[in-house]
């Protein structure tokens, strides 16, 4: 009886589970052909964008993105609003195929899934006011708006983000950068999604704008149950505000966990060595961080490295590295996948004095890895 029961929970569980999921991605690649000629063009070769990345979204959930300047970071968010087509590979929002979607399906889809962009000076029309910005969707889906006043819905959103909702006729230019980040995020929420892919919406702003902004990020999913794909390279920020994170290289994922098992528990070479480039605030803790130097520049994604794309640059690297793809899959003495033959858990700050610290920095050069103090 007691097995039957705790089979029922198991499935009553997972049902949950499957009624939350808003968003899976699945093996999704984009390859964006290279060509060459005027008149008679020939593709050349590939550049391999995104190259089977698998993802799962729930609702209320973040999802962190994190990885170098050119790593798919921004493709992938293009993908998952249906402004690119994947080149191979399932994308599904709420069990619909989003991949195959045209005209008006696509249109209703996007309803669902908004984006707040990277620049907050370049993303607004600065011809137009902020109420009409902020009202620009109900002209694409004026079925959204239903009976309510228009002025006074957009006055409403204004005041959600935290701006002065009677400044609704003034131009871009009359507000801050992190104002008009806020106008971005109201025009997001016109329509009440329940995604909202963030792609680097804080990077262009100053530190104390981002603060503010983040946790206006965090007050709107509590509010509005919001689930985010939240891009950035900032790993710091990504913490502050992710459940899971997905660490991306070249294309690829290389580490996917929660955000504890990400940033406590790092198993890839590459998470360890950006985590190493993160700032520590506790002045305490300052003398004891690992700084992972990593040889050489990030290889091309046209001609990307074959087997494990970061052997180039990575100090574990044997022969098999060469050959054979590691897969993202659990491995031994972890419980979060990482696409590494030769995982291995490393804390990178250490905590515990300088006997720590000595005992780290015999093993690093034992492995022929740099180590210094910043």
């Amino acid at each position: 009886m007691s097995a039957e029961t705790s089979t029922s929970s198991h499935e009553a569980t997972a049902a949950h589970e499957d009624s939350d999921l808003l968003l899976e991605v699945t093996e999704v690649k984009k390859h964006f052909p290279v060509k060459q000629g005027i008149v008679f063009q020939r593709t050349v070769g590939q550049v391999q964008a995104v190259d089977g990345v698998s993802l799962k979204l729930r609702r209320g959930e973040t999802l962190g993105v994190v990885g170098e300047s050119g790593c798919g970071k921004s493709t992938l968010g293009r993908l998952l609003m249906g402004l690119e087509r994947p080149t191979s590979g399932s994308i599904k929002l709420k069990g619909r195929e989003v991949s195959t979607l045209k005209g008006r399906e696509l249109r209703a889809m996007r309803r669902n899934i908004q984006i707040v962009l990277q620049d907050p000076y370049s993303s607004l029309d600065p011809r137009m006011t902020v109420g009409d910005i902020v009202g620009e969707p109900y002209d694409v889906h004026p079925d959204a708006l239903g009976n309510r006043d228009r002025r006074r819905t957009i006055q409403e959103l204004l005041d959600v983000v935290g701006l002065d909702p009677s400044h609704a006729n003034r131009y871009p230019h009359q507000f801050s950068g992190g104002q008009r980040q806020r106008i971005g995020i109201a025009r997001a929420l016109a329509l009440k999604p329940e995604i909202i892919v963030c792609d680097e919406p804080v990077s262009a702003l100053d530190v104390s704008v981002q603060a503010q902004v983040i946790n206006l990020f965090e007050q709107l999913q509590n509010e509005f149950g919001l689930a985010y794909v939240f891009i950035a390279h900032d790993l710091s920020v990504v913490r502050h505000i992710s459940d899971r994170v997905l660490v991306m290289y070249l294309g690829k994922g290389v580490e996917y966990g929660t955000e504890d098992e990400i940033y406590e528990h790092p198993t890839h070479p590459y998470t360890q060595a950006l985590l190493s480039a993160v700032s520590v605030p506790d002045p305490r803790l300052r003398g004891h961080r690992d700084h992972i130097v990593l040889e050489g520049d990030v290889p091309s994604p046209v001609d990307p490295p074959s087997g494990c794309r970061f052997r180039t640059r990575c100090w574990k690297a044997e022969d098999v590295c060469a050959t054979e793809v590691p897969l993202l899959v659990a491995r031994d003495g972890s419980a979060h996948p990482s696409a590494c033959h030769f995982a291995v858990e490393r804390d990178v700050i250490h905590a515990s004095g300088d006997d720590d610290r000595r005992d780290e920095g015999a093993n690093v050069a034992e492995h022929g890895e740099e180590t210094s103090t910043p």
